[in-house]
């Protein structure tokens, strides 16, 4: 899948993705740290995070926005329109 192709179906997996990692990053955290702190497998968060995962249900992109202390609207946006 290209990052750019707004049309894939699964792009909405990349945006999700990589805004998690934008996020953990702010927060200065290691993916083990977002890992723990979720409850979640460390290759869990790797494969979100690969730019290829292509499925997260909505009850777990809510977990990681609460753990990360954020709205689960941030995991939404576009990373073109913070350019």
């Amino acid at each position: 899948m290209s990052k750019n192709n707004k049309n894939d179906e699964n792009y909405i997996f990349y945006i999700i993705g990589q805004n998690i990692k934008k996020q953990r990053e702010l927060k200065g955290w290691t993916q083990e740290k977002l890992a723990d702190e979720c409850d979640y497998d460390l290759s869990f968060i790797g494969k979100l995070e690969s730019k290829t995962y292509q499925t997260i249900s909505i009850p777990s992109v809510n977990h990681i926005a609460k753990v990360l202390d954020i709205h689960i609207t941030e995991l939404f946006k576009d990373l073109e329109d913070e350019q």
